[in-house]
């Protein structure tokens, strides 16, 4: 079930508000985790166990660092020795799940292929492990709280309820934001839902389930048609209408995402942090991934870059660093050497721009912004093609390189429903309408909100209703 399934919109988001909103206060952990359960056996029904286990495990391993790291009364001077062991074989178990439902069978079909290549003629069979729903996410989100507890940036819950409710509540279960235990740790135990906070809730949910249905699987339809097409057929002009189509899909899809999970999350009390922010107006990768899914930058960031040693120990150490964790967030992306690329891609332009800061090129701030969207965009091609010979292929239609047939043209892909799209999608991934929002009265964006807000949701619905949505990009990372 997606936040743009109908049974999902019309059926169990309904009955969960009237419920939630009647249940008494001592309840509603227990309610949400019931829900949050029903949610998620719906679409994984075979798997639900990997996630029991995961709060289970992750609860005891919290408990028990928790206990050696300050004592029983919380007044241990030093830590323990075995505190480390402890942490150690919490995160370990967490990157087991993991690397074996993730990649065991890309791992398995890379070492057949060496076998082959020195004509060992006993391949391994490959497992063909299906993807748990949200397992990149809800491991994270183990490591971080493990960690966390090591650190002392938080105390480990004694109560399994509140902690499995974290890690189960639905907005955020199948693809993020990346929360962590500290910043709802409080509104685990009591938190207050008034008009005024219920009302954006819902406004955030509503613009995120436009946001999906009108303006990203629009989109999906044009980068889908094209990336599945030779790319010796396509023109340059089609290439780059591709290229561009899918990386505005990717940002509207997840983000759409992270808007309705945020909105869920301000209805039921918990204000989860933001995911996006107008990553496409960046002018260097640094400042791109400050502001492109934020949670999983700052995750690599606090238990990654730093442990490795940050920017601390020189400016090699620095660089290798750098170039590390963004060849994981590559991997962490999909089991892929397409995805590995892709964080090879980012890595170096992050070392160019340590090396080189943009801030010092004696170029105007337009062509630094002209600079970091053409290396996204080109990193966008190889994120979304299904092997190195499509990615190859359109990079060389854009770069108009080799010969080509030019049998498909843009006309053939992009209706004038995409061209609109296309175009509403650039503006509105810009700041001009926050902007423009933020010059209206309270009574004016109420007045200028509500019906054109409302009115695309009902032409989303109708446009749901007809089965013409697909899944979220981020439904099986």
């Amino acid at each position: 079930m997606v936040f743009s399934d109908p049974l999902f919109i019309f059926g169990f988001l309904p009955l969960f508000l009237l419920f939630y909103g009647i249940i008494a206060p001592t309840f509603k952990n227990l309610f949400i985790f019931l829900a949050s359960l029903g949610f998620y056996y719906y679409g994984e029904p075979d798997y639900v166990w990997v996630l029991l286990l995961s709060i289970v495990c992750n609860y005891s391993f919290a408990v028990a660092i928790d206990l050696l790291a300050r004592g029983k009364d919380g007044d241990r001077p030093t830590r323990h020795p075995l505190t480390v062991p402890v942490l150690t074989l919490g995160v370990l178990f967490n990157l087991g799940v993991l690397l074996y439902f993730k990649y065991v069978d890309f791992f398995i079909a890379n070492l057949n292929s060496l076998f082959k290549a020195v004509h060992y003629d006993h391949p391994i069979d490959l497992l063909k492990q299906v993807l748990p729903l949200g397992v990149s996410f809800f491991t994270f989100q183990g490591i971080s709280y493990l960690v966390d507890v090591y650190r002392g940036d938080v105390r480990a819950t004694r109560s399994l309820l509140k902690f499995g409710t974290y890690k189960i509540l639905f907005p955020q279960l199948i693809a993020g934001p990346i929360v962590r235990y500290a910043e709802v740790s409080g509104e685990m135990g009591q938190r207050k839902v008034g008009s005024q906070l219920a009302l954006e809730g819902v406004r955030r949910f509503v613009v995120g389930f436009v946001k999906k249905v009108l303006i990203a699987d629009t989109l999906a339809a044009c980068a889908d048609a094209i990336f599945s097409t030779d790319t010796s057929t396509l023109t340059s002009g089609s290439a780059w209408f591709g290229a561009v189509c899918y990386s505005l899909q990717i940002y509207f899809d997840f983000s759409a995402y992270s808007d309705m999970a945020i909105g869920l999350g301000l209805v039921m009390g918990f204000h989860y942090p933001e995911n996006f922010a107008h990553p496409y107006v960046s002018s260097s990768i640094r400042e791109f991934w400050r502001r492109w899914h934020m949670t999983l930058s700052r995750w690599f960031r606090d238990y990654v870059y730093l442990p490795l040693g940050g920017n601390r120990a020189g400016s090699i150490r620095t660089y290798v660093n750098l170039f590390a964790v963004f060849v994981l967030t590559g991997f962490w992306h999909g089991a892929s050497w397409t995805f590995m690329a892709w964080g090879v891609w980012h890595g170096l332009f992050m070392i160019l721009e340590r090396r080189f800061p943009p801030e010092e090129w004696r170029v105007p701030y337009f062509m630094r912004r002209v600079y970091a969207l053409l290396v996204v965009l080109f990193g966008w091609v190889l994120f979304r093609a299904d092997n190195f010979g499509i990615a190859a292929g359109m990079f060389k239609r854009m770069l108009l390189l080799g010969k080509t047939s030019a049998e498909h043209v843009v006309g053939e892909f992009a209706s004038p429903v995409a061209w609109i799209t296309l175009a509403v999608a650039v503006v509105l991934s810009t700041p001009i309408h926050g902007a423009i929002r933020e010059r209206l009265s309270e009574r004016g964006a109420l007045a200028l909100g509500v019906p054109v807000i409302g009115g695309l949701f009902i032409i989303a619905c109708m446009k749901v209703l007809s089965g013409a949505y697909s899944p979220f990009l981020y439904f099986r990372f």
